[in-house]
Order: C-alpha cells, then sequence, then structure tokens
C-alpha cells in the first residue's frame, strides 16, 4: 500500500519563479499529498473523546440499548498510541502477488525474500532457495509452546530481514502478529508474538493486512458487549506473547480515549462495534503499535489506498428512512496522521476492489443491498448498482453526505448474488457470476461504465463473471460454464467504446481460486502484451472445494497484440499427497496455487509443490520442480 499530506508572498520575480521551478520539481505525488492534507485542514474533523470517563459512559449507554446478554464468544485481545501514521522506506519493489494497491502491499501464502521463495501453509512456514531449487527450512508460524488447534494463520509480509504471520486464534481469543527471522540464506527463527484483542477479521475476498515501506497496517473489528461486562473490553489492546506468565500475559490498552472517535449522529441501536486500525513498526525491536478507532454497524468493508485506510459501515437493516439520515457511514483514516474524517452515504459497497481513490476524489461502486467484506458476506450481495463519486472535500464531521448529484444510477439487468466489480483505467467494470457453487451454464454480461460520464456499455459473455483483472490497459474477464473455463478480454483502448476482444477457452477445467490473488499477469511491454497464470482444476467443481483440494495445475497464456495464445500448464504431481500431520491452520481459506513471476523465471506453486518452468515463444515446459511437504513424524 504512499503517503498524502505553499507559498505565496510576492517579492520579487526571480522569488516566484523559483518557488515554481522547485514546485514543479517535486514529485507529482508529493504534490497531491500536499494538496489533499492543506484541503484537509481546512475542514472540520471526528471529535474524539476527551477523557476515559467520557468513553467509560458512553460505553455503559450503550451496553444498556438492550437486555444483558453475554458478550460473542470470538475474541479476546493494548500498548501507547496516536493516530495511524505510515512513513515509507523506499520505491516500491515489484512484488510477486497481485495487489490492488502499487506500493500497497497484501499479506498473502507467498512473497520473496532476495532469492528465496517463502510460503505459508498449514501453519507452518517454509522456504525454499532459487539457486537451485531446493528446499531451505520450515518452522511453526506460531509461537512455541502454544497449543495451535484453535489457530488460523492466513496471511504473510516481509519487511527486510523479518517475517510477519497475520492470525486468528479462537483457543487463545484475538489476531495474532507472530514475527520470524530470516537470513540471507533462508533460515528461520523465531521472534516475537503479539496479539490484538479483536474478534474474527476473516473475508472470503478481502485481506486483513497490508504493508507500506516498514509499516504493517492491520484491521480489526470488536463487537460490543451488553450489559454489565466492562466496556473496555471492547477497546483495541495489544499483549507481547509470554509462556511463563499466566494466561500468556497482559493485554494492555493502545492508545487513550483521544484516539477513539464519536459516532456521527448514529442511533445506539446501530453501534455493535469497534472498527479498529493498528498500524505497527516492525523493524522495531519491540513491537510498537498505534491504534485508531470508530464505532459502528457491525457490517463493514475496509480498503487501503496509498493515501489513506477507509472503513465503510453499513447497518445491516437500512435506516435512510428515518429523518433523511443517510443510513451508512464512511470514515477516513488518514495514513500521514492527520485526524480522522467521515460522510454520510447510502448503498454498500460489495468488497475493497468496490473502490478507488484517485486525485481528489473517492470512487465507490454500491450495491443497495449489501452486508460489508466480513466472512462470506460479499459473496451475497443484491439490489440496484450506482457509482458514488466522492470528494474528499465532503469528507469532515461525519454529520452531512455529499448527496444525490453524487451518486450514479447504473444498468443491472442479469441479477444475481455473485457480484464481481473492478476499477481498469477510466471505468469501472461489473458482473455477476457462479460464486462458491458449481459453474453453471449461464450466459452472463459483463458492464463497462465510464468512471466521469457517458455510455454504459453491455457486453454479453457466454459464461459467468467470476474475476475481472487487468492485464495493461485493458481488462480480462474470468468464468466458467458447466465444462470449460473462458478468458474474455475487454478492450479500453482511449477514445474509443468499450469492446469484447479476443476469447480463450481453456476446455475441460474451472479456475481452482476465487481469490484475487490466485491471479497473475506479468507484462511484457507497456502495451498490455505479457503472459498471464491462473490455477485450474476439474471442470464443474464447486469453488468452495478450493478450501480442501488442490490444484490440478496452473496455466499460463500469453496475450500480444490483443490475442491470447495458449502456453500449456504446469500440473501437480497427485502421487506425491501424503498426510503432513497439520496441527493448525488446516483449511487453505486462502488457497494453495499461486503462478510466480520472478524476472525472466516462472513458476507454479500447487500446494507442497513448486515447479518451474521455461517460457517460449508458444509454449511452456517444466525445468524443475521440489516438493516440500514436511516430513511426517514416525509413529510410536
Amino acid at each position: 500500500m504512499a503517503r498524502r499530506n505553499r507559498t505565496r508572498l510576492l517579492l520579487a520575480g526571480c522569488i516566484v519563479l523559483g518557488a515554481l521551478a522547485a514546485l514543479l520539481a517535486a514529485p507529482v505525488a508529493d504534490r497531491l499529498s500536499r494538496t489533499i492534507a492543506a484541503q484537509a485542514a481546512e475542514r472540520p474533523t471526528l471529535k474524539a473523546f476527551g477523557s476515559d470517563w467520557e468513553l467509560r459512559r458512553f460505553m455503559r449507554r450503550l451496553a444498556r440499548r438492550y437486555p444483558p446478554m453475554p458478550a460473542p464468544a470470538m475474541a479476546t485481545p493494548s500498548a501507547p498510541a496516536e493516530s495511524v501514521v505510515v512513513t515509507a522506506a523506499g520505491a516500491p519493489q515489484p512484488g510477486i502477488t497481485n495487489v490492488q494497491e502499487a506500493g500497497v502491499d497484501e499479506g498473502d501464502i507467498v512473497k520473496l525474500h532476495g532469492d528465496t521463495l517463502v510460503v505459508l501453509r498449514r501453519g507452518r512456514l517454509f522456504t525454499i532457495a532459487l539457486d537451485g531449487l531446493h528446499p531451505v527450512d520450515s518452522i511453526n508460524a506460531y509461537p512455541p509452546g502454544v497449543d495451535a488447534r484453535g489457530d488460523w494463520y492466513d496471511e504473510m509480509l516481509i519487511a527486510g530481514d523479518r517475517i510477519v504471520v497475520i492470525g486468528y486464534s479462537y483457543g487463545r481469543g484475538g489476531t495474532q502478529i507472530d514475527r520470524f527471522r530470516i537470513d540471507d540464506k533462508g533460515r528461520l527463527a523465531f521472534q516475537d508474538a503479539y496479539q490484538l484483542r479483536s474478534n474474527d477479521y476473516y473475508s472470503a475476498r478481502n485481506y486483513a493486512s497490508r504493508l507500506i515501506g516498514s509499516r504493517l497496517i492491520v484491521y480489526s473489528p470488536r463487537y460490543l458487549p451488553y450489559g454489565d461486562a466492562d466496556p473496555f473490553e471492547a477497546l483495541p489492546a495489544l499483549r507481547r506473547w509470554n509462556p511463563k506468565e499466566e494466561g500468556g500475559g497482559r493485554f494492555e490498552r493502545i492508545g487513550t480515549a483521544r484516539e477513539v472517535y464519536l459516532p456521527p449522529n448514529l442511533p445506539y441501536d446501530q453501534i455493535e462495534a469497534v472498527h479498529t486500525v493498528v498500524s505497527c513498526d516492525l523493524a522495531a525491536a519491540v513491537l510498537g503499535c498505534k491504534a485508531t478507532s470508530v464505532f459502528g454497524p457491525e457490517s463493514r468493508t475496509f480498503y487501503v489506498s496509498t493515501h489513506a485506510v477507509y472503513v465503510w459501515l453499513s447497518p445491516y437493516w437500512r435506516d435512510g428512512e428515518r429523518g433523511r439520515r443517510a443510513p451508512s457511514l464512511v470514515y477516513r483514516l488518514p495514513l500521514d496522521g492527520g485526524a480522522p474524517t467521515a460522510t454520510g452515504v447510502r448503498g454498500a459497497p460489495v468488497d475493497q476492489f468496490s473502490f478507488r481513490e484517485d486525485a481528489g476524489v473517492l470512487n465507490v461502486l454500491v450495491r443497495s443491498e449489501g452486508e460489508g467484506d466480513a466472512m462470506w458476506a460479499p459473496e451475497r450481495t443484491s439490489g440496484a448498482v450506482g457509482l458514488l463519486r466522492l470528494p474528499l472535500s465532503a469528507f469532515g464531521d461525519g454529520l452531512h453526505e455529499p448527496g444525490k448529484p453524487h451518486y450514479r444510477l447504473l444498468p443491472l439487468t442479469s441479477e444475481g448474488y455473485d457480484f464481481h466489480n473492478r476499477f481498469v483505467g477510466d471505468y469501472v467494470l461489473y458482473g455477476v457470476g457462479n460464486g462458491w457453487g458449481r459453474p453453471q451454464n449461464a450466459a452472463s454480461t459483463i458492464y463497462a461504465a465510464p468512471i466521469n460520464g457517458g455510455a454504459v456499455a453491455q457486453l454479453p459473455l457466454p459464461h459467468g463473471v467470476d474475476r475481472i483483472e487487468i492485464i495493461g490497459r485493458d481488462a480480462v474477464v474470468v468464468g466458467s460454464d458447466a465444462n470449460n473455463l473462458y478468458f474474455s478480454a475487454v478492450d479500453l483502448a482511449p477514445g474509443a467504446a468499450p469492446a469484447l476482444g479476443d476469447r480463450y477457452v481453456q476446455n475441460g477445467a474451472a479456475q481452482a481460486e476465487t481469490r484475487s490473488h490466485g491471479f497473475f499477469f506479468h507484462p511484457e511491454d507497456g502495451a498490455g502484451n505479457g503472459v498471464l497464470g491462473l490455477p485450474i482444476t476439474r471442470p464443474a467443481r464447486p469453488a468452495y472445494r478450493q478450501l480442501t483440494e488442490d490444484s490440478a495445475a496452473v496455466t499460463f497464456l500469453r496475450r500480444s497484440a490483443g490475442h491470447f495464445a495458449p502456453l500449456g500448464e504446469l500440473a501437480a504431481d497427485e502421487t506425491r499427497l501424503a498426510d503432513d500431520q497439520c496441527v493448525a491452520s488446516c483449511v487453505d481459506w486462502y488457497g494453495n496455487a499461486r503462478p510466480i513471476f520472478i524476472g525472466r523465471r516462472v513458476f507454479a506453486l500447487m500446494g507442497y509443490e513448486l515447479v518451474e518452468g521455461a517460457l517460449g515463444a508458444t509454449a511452456i515446459r517444466e525445468t524443475g520442480r521440489v516438493p516440500f511437504a514436511p516430513r511426517p513424524v514416525p509413529a510410536r
């Protein structure tokens, strides 16, 4: 995931010209950051609580809105704090993860450290040397001495020589932040572990963690207790795991009441959770974290741009009829440490891909019925579709909303619950697919709406819209029928109406991964030519099988001059499957297969195998294969 956040006076022409020259010489991103920061300083912000007494009184009132009942059972997870502050650590390096925002890395199951590939799978970390292609090391992804049977370790990020694994523990309660050291040979060592007090962050589409430089950003929800429970148990807290202390250590509050912000004009019966964005410096010897917390409904969608974190909160019941008040809120938490702002909004985004922050504007594709991106909620949205063009100047104290002129109603004739959307260039694309069920023989439509207004292209497809990805200036829509897998290009040439481009059909296959990280496009020039990879499996396999079954292969296509050409597959060896004696995270919620491009080298990660291929003009051929499954422990 860079940053955001002028001069006047007339003394002499040389001073003015000098200042102007300096301004023009500054990077565009820096100028934009200063402009946004200057505008933000001129508008109202959210009001923080002034003291713990104020905050406790407010939360006590919330606890009494319903008869006493037990707090949600899912979690239990505090250090000094201010607002979230992120500093860059040099220019972003090319990554191997299919991220939404350049320069904002996302937690995934595979990352690169020098010439070593690091893989997170089923509660363990593995390293594989790319020089010679051989396994180097492995280690449990959880702290030594803990019972990890109720743990899920989902996301991994690397900053310098530190690996951080993000997970959730039902047994100990809270979001796990486990740090490991990796040396230049790929050897691993456990460093320390922390727990953030939270409920489960899982989303079938989104990722809880981002990395900008060495700054880790983690989103976590915490549901409010009812009755006489201590209300401060819902506030963000952190503990450093110490197995020698009772319960593993004591949670310490992150920050004070001044980092918790009053919900603007929300009825008490719609305040169900504390939503927290935590920022930690991974390079610190002892993890130092800061937190910013806001109140709102339980339903949320979380998006990180290079300038800010956005949290969109919508009640499960739409309440816009109450005095015309906007039923939803979107919070903006600046990454430069500025005060959070908010505005009233309507509708609900489907997932993180419903957002894009442009220069001075937040674009959001919304549906009239949605429940945020927690768990499987993004797989079941419905209703009308609209595009919100929200000027960043509209964010303030949250007591107002931008109004109807900022919304544009868009067409949707193929109603369905599995809705996908993506901003690509000057357009937002959207459509409906098969979801987590069995692929069906059904036609669909991909819609391409110009962000700045104009006619919406409605392009018919012989398959569902199960994935929308960016390939250069254009897009590719991936979907299946009951027998085959389709790759349909959408040409988005400047000055021309969107149109369907080339289509490739992979007979007898279906995509084996639904998460965005399962796809990768490796550009070969600046004109949209390149190679794409996607894990595949047998036809008509329900998508939910990806949680427990390995991919059959990774297929590769080359796009050249607008046309797709199959390059072949790197296939898994099913004879190598063995009992890995899994202890933690024994379901692949984040998938287990990835296409990987590193310079001129191409790999396919499939379960416990890494296969290398050599790309030719018309085909890919296997050149190396390394299994890295943990060795079974002999039975006693």
